[in-house]
This record gives structure tokens, sequence and C-alpha cells, in this order.
């Protein structure tokens, strides 16, 4: 179980984000993004939305990049960044964390899936029981796992989560220490196409996922206008990439050096339309958190509208 020490060290400073580091982001002349390495954020680095958007006004963008949600999360709380992006779990451990963030935006997570070796006798996800999966904690394939397991008529508590970030849960899946490994695209088409990995049970059979745009809740504060922009910015953006999955398979595989074949693949289960947080997306993340916090992953209930911003407001 995830104990409060725990999650509040995790996120280091999350509860107080500095004094110094507030009021100098009341008048930002430069906004600090934090992304992975896929999805609207990434399109929009490649080709220099914001950058373009933002340069009559005089305001600078600083691109910082993650490996998954969690440690963006810690950034994004402590106001090393302003904005960031993750899936659906990150800030469900931030916000029991008492983190300083706030939800701007959403948008269609990326395909994630339970995977096993292609010559695993595991045929269905009851088939883990007591067995070892490589999971990346904290973040959104945490979730699908959980859904996909409980769904499958076991505990969490069942199964042999092996805490792995991505990089080290794929060297442990290619080398056979785990039995399975739950992560999202691209991991996921690389794995498919790389390792010959086989889907035991995808994000598609757990129900809704979504990813978010984020902000650090004293910049939202501040600079209102400015977070609009730039969520503005990501909708156009996402409504190109939806029309164009061709040209953002090819912009995916040359920024993050992976087979096209992966990118070509994963584009076949990602969409990228930014909308507003509506009361079925807080649903949604609430019911997310609410079972996090039964089974004993964060430690205190949470009440996720709490931490929706609300543009003008």
């Amino acid at each position: 179980m995830l104990t409060r020490r725990t999650a509040l060290a995790t996120l280091s400073a999350a509860v107080a984000a500095p004094a110094l580091i507030r009021s100098a982001r009341a008048d930002a002349r430069k906004i600090r993004i934090g992304l992975q390495k896929n999805g609207v954020f990434l399109i929009a680095r490649t080709r220099r939305t914001l950058e373009q958007r933002f340069e009559a006004e005089g305001v600078a963008v600083e691109w910082l990049e993650f490996t998954f949600g969690p440690p963006l999360l810690e950034a994004l709380n402590v106001g090393s960044i302003d904005i960031g992006t993750t899936g659906d779990a990150p800030p469900i451990f931030a916000q029991a964390a008492r983190g300083r963030f706030v939800y701007a935006a959403t948008y269609p997570a990326s395909g994630a899936a339970i995977l096993v070796p292609k010559d695993s006798p595991l045929k269905t996800v009851a088939d883990l029981k007591g067995k070892r999966i490589a999971i990346p904690k904290g973040s959104s394939a945490h979730n699908v796992a959980v859904q996909l397991i409980e769904k499958a008529g076991l505990g969490f508590d069942e199964v042999n989560a092996a805490y792995l970030p991505p990089a080290d849960g794929q060297a442990a899946f290619a080398r056979g220490s785990v039995d399975a490994w739950a992560v999202w695209d691209p991991f996921f088409a690389i794995a498919e196409e790389t390792l010959g990995a086989r889907v035991l049970s995808s994000s598609a059979d757990a129900g809704p996922q979504n990813g978010f745009t984020l902000a650090n809740r004293d910049f939202a504060n501040a600079n209102g206008d400015l977070l609009k922009g730039v969520v503005d910015a990501f909708g156009e953006v996402g409504a190109w990439a939806d029309g164009h999955k061709d040209e953002v398979a090819e912009l995916f595989s040359a920024a993050t050096k992976t087979p096209i074949e992966a990118q070509r693949r994963a584009q076949t289960r990602t969409g990228y339309a930014v909308r507003p947080i509506t009361p079925e997306v807080v649903a949604t993340q609430q019911a997310n958190a609410d079972r996090f916090h039964r089974i004993g992953l964060i430690p205190n209930a949470i009440t996720v509208a709490d931490a929706v911003w609300t543009p003008g407001a």
C-alpha cells in the first residue's frame, strides 16, 4: 500500500511550491512545457505551433522531456514546469499527495495493453493469478492493468506487480524475467513489432481512457489567458493530427527513432481531439480515483472536481 508519507516523498515538495516560483510566474514571459515523446504535445513541439502562436506576444516556449507521467507531475507540482501532459493515473497520485496542479483539457489516451511473450502459455487475464507483471507505477498503464485484472475476477493483490519504468519493463519483458507487461503506445506497438508480443487484453476492453493537459495551479491562476491560448493551440494540432495519421506516424518515428511500422500500428488506436473537462470526464476520473483508494494505491480519498480549472473563473 502506498502510505501518505510515501506519496508525499514521491512528489517531493508537491504540498508547497516555493513562493518565489509562484510570484515569478505571475507575468510569464516563458511557458515551460513538459512532454512525453508522443501525443499532441510532441506534434506541437515538432511543428513549432506554440512558438509561432506566442512570438508576437514576446512569450518564449521551453520544452522539457520526461520518460513517463509521475516524474512530470513532480516537476509540475513544484513549479519546475508550467504545463504538462500525462495519462489518467499520475494526477490521481498527485492529488492524493496534495499536489498543486489543475486539469485544463482532455484527449483520448494512447492505446495500452497487458502484453505477454508470443509463446506464453497465458491465454486470459485470469491466468495472471500469481504471475509477475511489469507495471510503470502511477502510470496510465497501471490504471488499465488494475481495471483489466479486476474485470477478469481477480483482486489486484492476486498478481505480483513488478513496478518498473517503461525502459526497465521493456528489458525485463524481453529477457523473460516477467510474465507480462502493462504499457502504452508506442512501447506497446514496438513490442508487437520487434518482440512479437501478444495482447492478453487492451485498454479497449477496460472502458473509457483519458489523457490530460495539466497545469501548475499557481501558473493557471496567474496566467489564465496564456493557458487558454496553449489549450486552443493544442486543439488545432489535435484536429490536424486526426486527419493526417500517416504524417503523424512519420513525425513520431523520426522524433523517437522508432520503427515506422510500429508508429503506424499505434496510429490505428490513437486519437488526438482535445476537449474541455466535462462532467462525464470528471466522473470517469473520479471512478479511477475511487478504485485506487479502494485497493490501497492511494492513502486517502480525493475529489477530482477540486482540481479542475475553469477558464475565466
